[in-house]
């Protein structure tokens, strides 16, 4: 009863005729139906991988419904519970996580599908980023990895040209970032245009979320919730302040352009209004559809002064077996470790997509849940990774998948697609670099979105902001444990 309060509050919106239709038996096949909140080609992609599994089995056929935005679509899914009448398998946005863990008879996690089927599904086949957010604090994974993405640097390679910049040379450190944006932006005003050096979209997780994970720094206490309920907000740290400080000094003089929540910067980069976008890996679409320029990816910037990460030398010296080199090699190991760089380095980014969580309902039967489980088995299957991940942008969840792609030389066709993976897989996964498992994080970030618009609008400074944003998302985070807790 205590977690049937939880879920009637996340329930209350939801409409009334927001239920599933229960499953049918059909002859020999068992209907499983799949609640998701895919639009456009991604959409058709879910319709694709629908079409996929029914042809590859001939005992379950699965309904993928499309519910609405990923909120309407989670929240959907909980008052369909209510009613008894869940979906067999719903997509849940990875903000929703810390709410889904903590439904407890409204879901069925991947690591009792699998002690109760004997599915063959193993969380160590997912890259370390990806199934670390999907994971409970002791490795058993709570639900299955679909469409993940993570941020990444967008620029123009023309604009970096024009502007004397080399086009290949990204800034790699946040100090030459400001750099090349001042020199793009004093390049563009001399020609009398009006374009923007640069923007960034999703600021809390690519700011805020992703900066303090790349930098091996705490966003909250109990390894940013993993740990715990009673987390408590730390990203008003001096590595968190310094950043956003940046970014409003930026603004002032003109070489950052704040323009909006989300994914709403998004356009100013691929129309070419703004030379640099920081937003998801999975705008390539967007970008290959509209952008008439040269462009290209690259991981974000990082800060030396800040990064707590093992060091270019560290790296390098855990990636060679001394014992087994040959003179030659040894040589040339020695010249490598000379020029190696000792300053501490970032880690990996966390992530952002979905995932699929499994469903209870009353009457649910045991060949149901054994369906569920192949499904979720299919998904994880190399060759649909690859096809997913080549189809829509979002990265391969799992490492085998990354294997087929390169195999396939997709990389070599498509040259920059991987570097959400390389971003993905830096460095070492740490406490601080997992992802993010707390609960109403959506309402979280739209607390400190306001508090950094005021910052923008000149009402406070970085450090006030993110106080403020502590202050007010910790009240969030306690209400969020008593509802779970009383």
């Amino acid at each position: 009863m205590k977690r049937r309060t939880m879920l009637a509050g996340v329930a209350a919106s939801a409409a009334a005729s927001a239920v599933a239709p229960a499953a049918r038996a059909q002859a020999d096949k068992t209907k499983i139906v799949f609640w998701h909140a895919m639009t456009g080609a991604n959409g058709e992609e879910i319709n694709r991988i629908a079409r996929d599994f029914n042809a590859a089995q001939a005992a379950v056929e699965l309904e993928p419904v499309f519910k609405g935005s990923y909120p309407e679509t989670l929240t959907a899914a909980i008052a369909a519970w209510r009613a008894g009448q869940a979906p067999h398998v719903v997509q849940v946005f990875e903000v929703g996580t810390g709410s889904m863990l903590a439904a407890g008879p409204a879901v069925k996690q991947v690591w009792q599908l699998i002690q109760e089927t004997g599915a063959k599904i193993d969380p160590n086949a997912y890259l370390p980023a990806v199934r670390g957010y999907y994971s409970l604090a002791d490795g058993r994974l709570a639900s299955a990895p679909l469409n993940s993405s993570t941020p990444v640097m967008w620029y123009n390679k023309n604009a970096f040209e024009t502007a004397g910049l080399d086009p290949e040379k990204p800034p790699q450190t946040w100090q030459e970032f400001v750099i090349a944006a001042r020199v793009l932006k004093e390049k563009w005003a001399s020609k009398g245009q009006d374009q923007v050096a640069s923007t960034s979209a999703w600021l809390t997780w690519v700011q805020l979320e992703t900066y303090s994970a790349i930098h091996n720094v705490p966003y909250a206490t109990k390894a940013d919730g993993f740990g715990g309920l009673d987390a408590e907000l730390k990203l008003n740290g001096p590595a968190q302040v310094k950043h956003l400080q940046r970014l409003l000094d930026m603004a002032k003089e003109g070489t950052f352009k704040y323009a909006g929540r989300d994914g709403a910067p998004d356009p100013l980069f691929y129309t070419g209004q703004a030379a640099i976008g920081f937003g998801s890996s999975s705008g390539r679409a967007d970008i290959v559809r509209n952008a008439k320029f040269k462009w290209a990816a690259a991981v974000l910037p990082y800060d030396p002064e800040v990064a707590q990460g093992p060091s270019e030398l560290d790296t390098l010296i855990d990636s060679v077996d001394v014992d087994t080199l040959s003179l030659r090699e040894t040589f040339a190991f020695l010249k490598k470790l000379k020029t190696a760089d000792r300053r501490p380095g970032p880690v990996n980014s966390i992530i952002g997509g979905a995932s699929l969580w499994t469903m209870t309902a009353p009457n649910r039967t045991p060949a149901e849940y054994k369906a569920v489980a192949g499904f979720l088995e299919f998904i994880g299957r190399p060759d649909q990774v690859a096809l997913y991940h080549q189809h829509t942008g979002y990265v391969p969840v799992t490492q085998a998948g990354y294997e087929l792609s390169k195999q396939q030389g997709y990389y070599e066709k498509t040259p920059g697609a991987d570097v959400a993976i390389k971003s993905l897989t830096r460095g070492t996964v740490t406490e601080n670099s997992k992802g993010l498992r707390l609960g109403r994080l959506p309402e979280i970030r739209n607390i400190i979105y306001e508090e950094v618009e005021k910052a923008l609008q000149g009402q406070q400074g970085a450090q006030q902001a993110l106080d403020s944003a502590v202050t007010r998302g910790n009240v969030v985070l306690r209400a969020f444990e008593k509802s779970v807790k009383s």
